[in-house]
Parts: C-alpha cells; sequence; structure tokens
C-alpha cells in the first residue's frame, strides 16, 4: 500500500485539512497532490472505463496517462495528480468516458 515515508511525516508549518471523496472524510495535507492524498488513505480505484468498465487508477502521477481522472467539486475530467487538495473540496469517482 502507498504510505508517507516517516521521515516526511508533516512540519509544524504543514496545515491538515480534509476534503469528501465519494462522501467520506479524508484528511490530507494541505497542497498535496490529490492523487497522493486518496492513495495514502488506502483508495486505489480513481475511475471506470467507457466500454468494459475496468477499473483504473493512478500510474504515472505526472499529468501523461489520464487513469487518474475523477470529479472535483462537479467538474468532470480533473486529473487528480496535477491538482492540490485544499480544505472542502468534494471528490468523486469518474465513471465512463470523458466528455
Amino acid at each position: 500500500m502507498f504510505r508517507r515515508i516517516e521521515s516526511l511525516a508533516p512540519s509544524p508549518d504543514e496545515r491538515p485539512v480534509v476534503f469528501q471523496f465519494e462522501g467520506e472524510p479524508v484528511q490530507a495535507i494541505e497542497g498535496q497532490m490529490l492523487a497522493t492524498a486518496l492513495m495514502a488513505s488506502g483508495v486505489t480505484v480513481f475511475r471506470s472505463t467507457p466500454v468494459s468498465g475496468a477499473q483504473r487508477g493512478p500510474l504515472c502521477l505526472m499529468g501523461v496517462c489520464f487513469e487518474c481522472l475523477v470529479e472535483i467539486d462537479g467538474r468532470p475530467n480533473q486529473q487528480a495528480c496535477m491538482v492540490a487538495v485544499r480544505a472542502g473540496m468534494q471528490v468523486r469517482r469518474q465513471a465512463g468516458a470523458r466528455s
């Protein structure tokens, strides 16, 4: 499982925040990339494919593969690896094709 390295634990100047994923609260560090925050909380499936419905999760973590697409605050097709976490954001898995 993906987890934060203990020696890289939050420093005193890092602010913890809470956002929602599929209606459940998730704790993260403000400014952390959404994909890494979700993976650290145990989420491995971010979307499903349009044809077979196969589950997909982050692959490259640098914005190339589009496997980490999620819906953020009602906006679909957001790359979780390219979006920084902020308090109160509402995140949902994306089902099917990008529009």
